[in-house]
């Protein structure tokens, strides 16, 4: 996929970030209920002296997943330490993993859902009983051995919670489902970004980056950056409306925060597909992305905002879609089942 302004694909170089990442509940702007409940679980947990139970974070990407395992170790006073689903390939690579816990850890993995099914088996008893149960040795003098493992709380993350199987999914007991943010708390959020970095930032350049941000910190802070940018070139070094607005149209970014990327896609299903129905996959081929990257960064926004339908025969463009872009609305083009 290409380097999108508005993509919400995390990269490891991104530091940015790292450094502006909330340490503590108090401090995250944001997913109140679910804020509000962590903070109960967590102090019962600490209460009992007890591990806090499994936890599965589960939204559309850029919405605060990792932000958040981060936050509850800080808070239960524990060491995190990280994976992600793709890169256990092995029983061995999550054995590895979890013997080395140590008591009271915070274990977080990202992407638990594209874990294989013969490495969720080894989470099974890890997760229920604190122990995994290997086989070593070859064929034919093969032996069974168990690790007892100290007391840990493992925090998942998923773009698709539908992708998990019902027994990994049981044995979590806190799920909690992200939501998109508000304007105003993501003007908060570009706010803050702004005095962690010694930037001022008006209220009214705050709400336009807030409104383009397709309801999304990851985003958000992301236009921040850019913006900063063109503030210390081309401006005088305040983030201010004009300045902002300058940026925005140079990113390409409009005002309901669709960029190149979402613009293409509902081109080629209203101008190739005559507004659909039609299969992700065509639509795929037709832009040149990936089905997973369509499926996990573009369409939800696109649904959530009412850009596009999705019906049993494939995805369909709204009215919304055809005003946004100049395109005359055809209702009869459009007959869902």
């Amino acid at each position: 996929m290409n380097d999108r302004i508005v993509s919400v694909e995390e990269k490891e170089e991104d530091i940015f970030e790292k450094n502006i990442r909330p340490e503590y509940l108090d401090e995250y702007v944001g997913q109140y209920e679910i804020k509000e409940n962590l903070r109960v679980f967590i102090k019962a947990a600490k209460m009992r002296n007890e591990p806090l139970d499994h936890v599965l974070l589960y939204g559309p990407p850029g919405l605060g997943k990792t932000t958040l395992a981060h936050i509850i170790a800080n808070e239960l006073g524990a060491d995190l330490k990280t994976a992600s689903g793709p890169s256990i390939e092995k029983t061995g690579d999550l054995a590895a993993i979890l013997s080395n816990l140590e008591p009271g850890d915070v274990l977080f993995i990202d992407e638990i859902h594209r874990m294989p099914s013969y490495i969720e088996e080894i989470l099974y008893p890890a997760m229920e009983d604190f122990e995994i149960d290997l086989v070593i040795g070859g064929e034919g003098k093969s032996k069974s051995i168990k690790i007892n493992l100290p007391p840990f709380t493992l925090v998942g993350a998923t773009t698709r919670a539908g992708d998990l199987s019902s027994p990994l999914r049981d044995r979590f007991g806190i799920v909690s489902k992200l939501e998109y943010y508000s304007f105003d708390e993501l003007k908060d959020i570009v706010i803050r970004s702004g005095r962690v970095f010694d930037i001022k930032v008006t209220e009214e350049a705050a709400m336009e980056l807030a409104k383009r941000s397709r309801k999304t910190p990851r985003v958000a802070n992301r236009l921040f950056r850019r913006v900063r940018d063109f503030a210390l070139v081309e401006g005088t070094g305040i983030i201010d409306l004009d300045i902002t607005l300058k940026a925005l149209k140079r990113l390409h970014v409009d005002d309901s925060g669709l960029d190149s990327v979402d613009r293409e896609y509902l081109t080629s299903l209203i101008e190739k597909f005559n507004g659909g129905p039609v299969g992700v996959e065509t639509i795929s081929t037709s832009i040149g992305e990936e089905v997973t990257t369509i499926e996990d960064v573009v369409e939800p926004y696109l649904l959530q905002e009412g850009f596009i339908k999705r019906t049993n025969r494939g995805r369909i463009a709204t009215q919304k879609a055809y005003n946004s872009l100049g395109f005359d609305y055809n209702i009869g083009l459009f007959k869902e089942d």
